[in-house]
């Protein structure tokens, strides 16, 4: 096999270097024929597939180069009826192609048991990123991490005989490549590799490999060798990449993943490979317990215009839609939403400015396409913390420069070419000709908006009952083992919940004589989550966090004389999805100890346990139409217990707008919606803020009906489900902030048979607004002109200097419109009006709310 492979290797590393030679002669010709064939595209043509080939410019798709801009939707984390909104939204802000990841654990749950039904139609996926027009990246790992459960490697696999993950070891190659295979011949049935005419014109094997490979010493390396030489032996026809693995061999392209990779990244291992960024992460992804997290859209596009103006050719914003962690996909401690700070937001509706600025920064870039892509590289320095990166063709016109400067405090004016130009700190401004600047990083001319909860007017009638789940004993959940057994061995993740059952027998001399002593049970747990119980009484509940997965809890307890029955819930909150030797990761309780007894401190770790896997609500589906026939639903009268499930019926929601459920007073479980899961809910799990990371779930429109949908919630801690509400969401609230400094929108330019061009006969600033989904204006809640006005869009606060007119002029130009502009012109909000801050440059800041 080693034979073969290297064979294969061999032969496709030296096609790909004679075809890259080829077309890097032809990338430079320009004024030859080769170089016509390669300049021009019609960028509205639809994908059609072809060849893909790269020197160290870029991708070669089709004998045309490309610039591409990509964005990370991950099909497991939306449904089907989502897809085609999500990566229409998607082309609307400028991209060209969509990555996923693709999901072996929800492929291949049981080993040789499939699925790619629903939201795992892979396929089917792929095949809509082709209907719209869009390349599409799929990144096989199978390793992916992707803070997706068990970093995307189903739990079998760590049941294999003598399997060590990503090493070079037999059991794991074994594996690894036949569910490689699986996927790529699913995909060539399906006729999705370009050169098939599909739209697939990248793949990625492993993922992030360099932060571990020292870990594995050799073996390390020869894996590293043999995945990049399994890859290429599929025959796929496009090329193979790895992230952030600076020694990918040949003819694997090593690629950069990070914030700042026009910084951070020391490019190709190779200079006839192109430079790609495959996860630009657009925010953080949030675990329970953090506070809220943030990237400024300025730092994203200063970040990607800065690899792009260094020779980089393909970014891929990760993520572009987060979406939903369904069920119990999220990997260990991570929220149910995920990166709900992405430009589509997990509901999907565009998050502004972050979606409009990047739209507009793909703009700029594409109208310096041809100068990026075939120019000749050069760069100026300016002064210490100023630059310009330019490209151009001798000969022609053709020219694109990034005046930058790399201060992050202070502004800067540059002259360059006998023009000068004003600079905000850490910002990058393009000049597609080298001489008008249509975009800056910093100055975002885009809109804002601000996102709305509405509790629904229909769904919130809302009649809970309750079920009290058993809570086991000795007598039901029998002793078979000595010691507790470990938990993810245990549940072999066919559930987050695991009894542990054990008694201890106490006379009257054991126990404390005064009544202001009690014993206390002391329990160490290597993670992630546990309740106990004594004597069918619930006592407390203790959990770790994503950085310390192992905790202690101790609770007093009350024993009685006689046999005392313990009972452990130990859970798990996704399994681990990174680093070395994950195969080797454990969890639940691993020593129980009693102290405050008479008798002393008694270790009742071996004391013989019993252990159940899942709970019996789980069993009989209770969460389900059917399943919930099944058991006795009591009224929520009385005081608040822990491990209930709590049941209810609602009417879909009014309007198309998305839902969410507020999950207010409730601590931590799980919802169901029709029976499935809409994922982890936790309340109780506080930021250093005082506030639950996450209060919001979504509820996709496909999982409700328009009548009595049965929504069921799994409560483990004492709760009740009163203050629940039912929600929907919208991002209505439009905003403009935009300054006398900002230059006009770039799609007041255009490049038209190599001529760039206006297209109005007045190039001016203006604060332009756009309502959402054919919506029109009905209020004009804010607007000011004069200094900068306090606050967010959402909640704008009047600065000291403001013209009395300013709203006025925003109703006359808006009201009752899907769209308008409104000049920042002094002359029309300072007409006949003195000017209270005649020195200072004029701000103008709007808000409106939009409305069908």
């Amino acid at each position: 096999m080693a034979v073969s492979i290297s064979r294969v290797l061999l032969i496709s590393l030296i096609s790909i270097v004679i075809s890259a030679t080829i077309v890097h002669a032809k990338g430079h010709g320009h004024h030859g024929h080769g170089g016509k064939h390669l300049h021009h595209q019609n960028r509205n043509q639809s994908v059609q597939g072809g060849p893909v080939t790269y020197d160290g410019r870029s991708l070669i798709i089709n004998g045309k180069r490309e610039l591409l801009f990509s964005g990370a939707i991950h099909y497991t984390r939306s449904t089907p009826e989502m897809w085609p909104y999500l990566i229409k939204k998607a082309k609307h802000g400028g991209l060209n192609m969509i990555e996923t990841y693709v999901f072996w654990n929800i492929h291949e749950p049981v080993q040789g048991q499939y699925n790619f039904e629903g939201n795992y139609d892979l396929v089917r996926f792929i095949k809509l990123v082709q209907e719209h027009g869009m390349y599409a990246t799929i990144r096989l790992g199978p390793f992916i991490q992707a803070e997706w459960n068990h970093g995307g490697l189903p739990y079998w696999l760590r049941e294999v005989p003598g399997i060590i993950f990503r090493s070079d070891n037999k059991a794991f190659k074994y594996h690894m490549e036949k569910y490689v295979q699986l996927i790529v011949n699913k995909l060539k049935e399906a006729k999705l590799f370009a050169p098939q005419g599909g739209p697939i014109v990248l793949a990625q094997i492993e993922n992030e490999y360099n932060m571990v490979q020292l870990a594995y010493r050799e073996l390390g390396s020869s894996y590293m060798r043999w995945a990049a030489a399994m890859a290429v032996q599929q025959n796929i026809g496009v090329p193979w990449i790895m992230c952030k693995q600076k020694d990918a061999p040949d003819p694997v392209i090593n690629t950069c993943n990070g914030r700042q990779c026009g910084d951070t990244f020391m490019g190709p291992n190779k200079p006839y490979k192109p430079t790609l960024w495959t996860e630009n992460w657009t925010a953080q992804y949030r675990v329970f317990g953090d506070p809220p997290s943030q990237r400024p859209v300025d730092d994203i596009a200063f970040a990607v215009a800065r690899f792009f103006s260094k020779k980089g050719s393909l970014t891929n914003y990760y993520m572009y839609h987060g979406g939903t962690n369904f069920g119990r996909t999220s990997a260990i401690f991570t929220t149910t939403r995920y990166y709900d700070e992405a430009p589509l937001d997990e509901y999907g509706l565009p998050r502004d400015p972050k979606w409009s600025h990047l739209k507009d920064l793909h703009k700029a870039l594409r109208l310096s396409r041809k100068a990026l892509l075939w120019g000749v590289p050069g760069v100026q320095k300016m002064s210490a913390n100023t630059e310009v990166y330019f490209y151009e063709m001798p000969a022609t016109n053709i020219c694109a420069a990034f005046l930058t400067n790399n201060n992050l405090t202070t502004e800067a004016t540059v002259s360059w070419r006998g023009q000068d130009y004003y600079l905000p700190p850490h910002s990058i401004s393009i000049l597609p000709d080298c001489k008008t600047v249509v975009f800056n990083t910093q100055t975002i001319v885009a809109q804002h908006n601000s996102r709305n909860f509405v509790q629904s007017t229909v769904a919130n009638n809302l009649k809970w009952k309750k079920y009290a789940e058993p809570i086991p004993s000795t007598l039901q959940v029998l002793v078979n083992n000595p010691t507790p057994l470990e938990l993810y061995t245990l549940l072999k993740d066919t559930s987050d919940y695991a009894w542990y059952t054990t008694s201890l027998a106490l006379n009257q001399q054991d126990l404390p004589r005064k009544a202001s002593i009690q014993p206390v049970l002391r329990i160490a747990s290597l993670g992630h989550a546990l309740h106990l119980f004594v004597n069918g009484e619930y006592i407390g509940f203790g959990h770790g966090s994503h950085d310390e997965k192992s905790f202690v809890l101790e609770k007093p307890v009350h024993f009685k004389a006689g046999v005392n029955q313990i009972t452990l819930l130990a859970m798990t909150l996704g399994l681990p999805d990174g680093g070395a030797y994950m195969e080797h990761r454990y969890a639940g309780p691993n020593l129980i100890i009693v102290l405050g007894l008479n008798t002393g401190t008694l270790d009742i770790t071996k004391n013989g346990w019993g252990h159940q896997v899942g709970l019996n609500g789980e069993k009989l589906q209770v969460f389900t139409e059917e399943g919930s026939k099944q058991v006795q639903w009591d009224k929520t009268k009385g005081s608040a217990q822990g491990l209930t499930w709590y049941k209810t019926y609602f009417d879909a929601p009014e309007g198309n707008n998305p839902v969410a459920i507020r999950m207010t007073g409730m601590g931590k479980g799980m919802i169901w919606v029709n029976g499935r899961s809409i994922g982890r809910h936790w309340m109780s799990f506080l930021s250093p803020l005082g506030e639950p990371t996450q209060s919001e779930y979504h509820i996709p429109r496909s999982f409700i009906k328009p009548t009595q949908n049965i929504l069921v919630v799994l409560e483990e801690q004492p709760a009740k489900p009163k203050h629940i509400e039912i929600l929907t969401v919208n991002r209505d609230t439009i905003c403009s902030f935009i300054t006398e400094y900002h230059p006009p929108n770039v799609k007041s330019w255009a490049r038209q048979d190599s001529v760039f061009r206006p297209v109005l006969d007045v190039i001016r600033s203006s604060a332009d607004i756009k309502c959402p989904n054919k919506k029109k204006v009905v209020v004009v809640e804010f607007a000011s002109f004069g200094d900068p006005p306090a606050g967010y869009c959402g909640s704008y606060v009047l600065g000291k200097c403001n013209s009395p007119v300013s709203k006025e002029v925003v109703e006359q130009h808006c009201l009752g419109k899907s769209s308008c502009s409104v000049p920042i012109n002094r002359n029309l909000f300072l007409k006949n009006i003195s000017d209270g801050c005649p020195d200072i440059k004029k701000t103008l800041a709007i808000q409106v709310k939009c409305a069908i």
